[in-house]
């Protein structure tokens, strides 16, 4: 399996390289006021307006630095419904991919109720790395925030 590989601080992450659509540059956000800590923003990506979350904001309780290897990685997502909807993700150091068998993870042997998207964990050339998982990604408030309105239409 094909995984993109980020940073949250000097930690590697890997998301599953089929969840993604595309990995762009960070562009200027529209901010929402009073959102979650985690929603970065909103842009326009070919006519769909896609909220962005902060995997930094998420993770770590600070927003993401602006730097180069930051991009906006457009995941496919799909809502409770089942519905797909496009989410961006913000994230650090997006600059590598790396292909592992997906029996290369392994559970990390901590519970994190409170962060459900940590998924296990593998080893490769460069040390270890957890999968995240995109499903998992948003607290009910924050999925309830960006989509309930497109399930009311």
């Amino acid at each position: 399996m094909l995984f993109l590989v980020f940073q949250l601080d000097a930690e590697r992450y890997a998301l599953d390289a089929a969840t993604v659509a595309a990995v762009l540059p960070r562009v200027e956000l529209r901010r929402l006021p009073q959102a979650h800590a985690a929603v970065a923003g909103v842009f326009d990506y070919r006519g769909e307006v896609v909220p962005v979350i902060d995997l930094c904001a998420l993770a770590l309780q600070r927003p993401a630095r602006d730097a180069m290897s930051t991009r906006i990685v457009l995941a496919d997502y799909l809502d409770r419904s089942g519905g797909a909807r496009r989410l961006g993700l913000l994230a650090e150091r997006v600059v590598d991919t790396v292909r592992l068998p997906e029996e290369a993870f392994a559970p990390s042997g901590v519970d994190q109720p409170q962060a459900r998207y940590l998924g296990p964990v593998a080893r490769d050339a460069h040390g270890l790395l957890q999968r995240i998982g995109v499903r998992e990604l948003l607290p009910e408030a924050v999925h309830d925030l960006l989509f309930a309105q497109a399930a009311q239409a």
